[in-house]
């Protein structure tokens, strides 16, 4: 029996890995998607096969698509991570995680070698703030009203792929995603690991996560059960106050006293304009930026995951306080904390 085609882009990074390695374990036929520039440390396994593909240059792109065809056959499935989140210029979010996602679906359209699933890669920020005074959970059919540019891309890439007759997505949107390989939640974790627990406002603030296993479980059981066209929010289920998941980091990082400091955000909101101007003037993306204190000035990150039980029998792996010692424990094995 031939084995299955799948290609994973954005394959360098912490979710684009860890779905590669997975894809081996499950014996697929597995294409790295990369770019010249990006770093291969978590994709050793000499049954890794990589590819480059142009996104910016449609014809290119349906060139090295016809050209990969003729020689192997089309992917069976691809799932389309590469984009960015954070960015110079507000305008390079929809150059890549839009226009490049629309080149990639266009020329898989034109060169006939669209996949059997191609399940995108989106975010819960696509659909911007949910009930913050009820705090009732993001609904499925809430109108999607992103305030970041970074949700706004991402919504568009979603709006296009449905716009397409019979194209066969598969659309997750995950919250705070978090693991091992994970740089972002790992400066929280230093923080809380040098006595220091920050927090943005006074109004409470509900936090959702799903663990990246889950996450990369939650993708193969999408293609492993032909679901198409469908789209969801994606998390373990069980919801937090800020509170509740710091005290569960320190924790796990064993520290027994830290200083508490909520910042109001009418100090976060130009420190973050201040950071991202600096970054600008250096030519250098910052994370912490206007889009950024948006994000840290939601309160209600609560999302209705009812379809991902009902559509593909899903039930976490991880909850958060397992999670978080799993993470923290590869941290301090590969010397990041």
């Amino acid at each position: 029996m031939m084995q299955r085609k799948i290609l994973i882009t954005g394959a360098s990074g912490f979710i684009g890995s860890t779905t590669v390695d997975k894809a081996l374990d499950l014996g697929y036929e597995t294409w790295a998607g990369v770019r010249k520039t990006s770093s291969r440390t978590f994709l050793q396994d000499e049954r890794i096969r990589f590819i480059e593909l142009n996104y910016a240059d449609k014809e290119k792109l349906k060139t090295q698509l016809h050209a990969f065809t003729t020689e192997n056959g089309k992917f069976d499935y691809i799932v389309h991570i590469a984009g960015i989140t954070k960015a110079l210029r507000k305008t390079d979010f929809d150059e890549i995680n839009y226009r490049q996602v629309k080149n990639f679906i266009d020329a898989l359209v034109e060169t006939d070698t669209v996949p059997e699933t191609f399940v995108f890669m989106s975010s819960l920020g696509a659909f911007g703030v949910g009930d913050e005074k009820g705090y009732s959970p993001m609904p499925c059919n809430h109108v999607p009203a992103p305030n970041t540019a970074y949700g706004k891309s991402k919504l568009r890439a979603e709006n296009y792929m449905k716009s397409i007759a019979g194209f066969p997505y598969v659309i997750l949107r995950p919250t705070g995603v978090y693991g091992p390989r994970d740089k972002d939640y790992l400066i929280l974790m230093r923080a809380v690991k040098n006595g220091l627990d920050v927090g943005a406002g006074f109004k409470k603030q509900l936090l959702t996560f799903i663990y990246i296993a889950d996450l990369v479980k939650i993708i193969f059981a999408a293609i492993e059960k032909g679901v198409h066209r469908k789209e969801y929010f994606v998390a373990d289920g069980d919801v937090y106050t800020d509170t509740e998941f710091n005290r569960i980091v320190q924790q796990a990082v064993e520290k027994k006293r830290v200083l508490r400091l909520k910042i109001p955000l009418f100090i976060v909101q130009p420190a973050a304009f201040v950071t991202e101007k600096i970054g600008s003037l250096l030519g250098k993306a910052t994370t912490f930026n206007t889009d950024k204190y948006k994000i840290m000035k939601q309160r209600n990150w609560a999302c209705d995951v009812s379809p991902l039980q009902t559509d593909l029998d899903f039930t976490p792996d991880y909850r958060l306080k397992e999670g978080v010692e799993e993470t923290v424990r590869w941290y301090k094995e590969n010397g990041w904390l």
